[in-house]
Parts: C-alpha cells; structure tokens; sequence
C-alpha cells in the first residue's frame, strides 16, 4: 500500500513536471536557487552577543540585558535560521527566527516565535543596499486584548562583524521604540 501510494505521488509529480511550458520551468528554476541576495544573507552566518535594551514603558527606564545568537543558512542557502539565547526580567528566554529572501516578490520574509509567547510574527520588507539597511513590518499578537499590533524592525549594519536591531510598535502615525539590540560577532 505503501509503494502504491509513493508511486502514484512520484508519477504525479512526473506528470506534473512534464505538463509545464519551458517559460514555467524557467520561473521554478530561478525561483527556487539562492541568489546573490541569500549570499548576501550568509553573511550574517555565525555566532553573536547581544546587547539588549527593552523599553516596556516609555516614561520608565529600559530593561538591559544580554544574550547570544546563532545563525545558520538552511536548505541549502536558502533560508536562515537563527536561534537566540536570553534572559528577560530575570526569567530565561530562548527565540527563534526564520528570515528567507523570496526571489519571486523580491522580498524578504521573516517570522518569529519566542518562549514570551504561543503566536507568530510575521513581517516582510527590502533591504536597501545604499544605507545598509533592511525595514520590515508585519504583526504580532497584543496578549492583553487578543488583537494584533503592527510592528516594524529596522536592522542596520555597521560592519561585517557589527549590526543594529530596533523593534517599534506601530500606533497609526506614531511609532514607539520597544527594543534596541547591539550586535557584536563573538570572536
């Protein structure tokens, strides 16, 4: 039963890739290998410490903290997974994110998902070469009334060994900096 079943999905896929003009196979193709941008990506590939500032209220000072980041290219180039290691208000904390660039929207797609939580962020946006700077947005859940909230992330590098992370959450025209992450790549 179960050759039937992996035989009949393998000469779908067969037919499926036969049934496609060159024109689409073109556009799989293109769509599906990492591109200069993913190498691009790569180069954030290492270990890093984090300099954490948290502001939960902006009237009141922020919280600091450290940490540490992991990140990985997967599949082949063509996704990034990046794993970080804390602690919040003295409790610890362990994050998750998944950054691809997709060659087809020309974007950049990222989601987060955190032990301060059970939902997913997720945010797109570009990266701008000229400024070195990469702007997502996206949103998250407010835990308090269940309803999302819109974020944005600025990401700015200084060096191949150095970036900046800022989080903001976004209130219609006005945007209130909740997160500023220093990182320096461990040596």
């Amino acid at each position: 039963m179960k050759k039937l079943f992996l035989s009949t999905i393998c000469l779908m896929m067969c037919f499926a890739a036969f049934s496609q003009t060159e024109e689409e196979m073109k556009a799989w193709e293109a769509y599906m290998t990492p591109s200069e941008t993913h190498k691009w990506l790569a180069t954030l590939d290492g270990e890093w410490d984090a300099d954490i500032t948290m502001w939960m209220d902006p009237s009141q000072p922020p919280i600091k903290s450290k940490g540490t980041t992991t990140n990985k290219m997967i599949m082949d180039g063509r996704y990034q997974h990046s794993e970080h290691i804390g602690e919040f208000n003295g409790m610890p904390f362990q994050g998750q994110n998944l950054v691809a660039y997709d060659n087809a929207k020309k974007k950049f797609i990222s989601t987060w998902i955190d032990t301060m939580g059970t939902g997913v962020m997720i945010l797109e946006g570009t990266y701008d070469d000229k400024t070195k700077t990469m702007k997502l947005s996206g949103t998250m859940v407010d835990p308090v009334s269940g309803s999302d909230l819109n974020v944005k992330e600025v990401v700015t590098y200084t060096s191949e060994d150095s970036h900046k992370f800022e989080m903001f959450i976004v209130m219609g025209d006005t945007e209130m900096k909740s997160m500023e992450i220093i990182y320096n790549r461990r040596k």
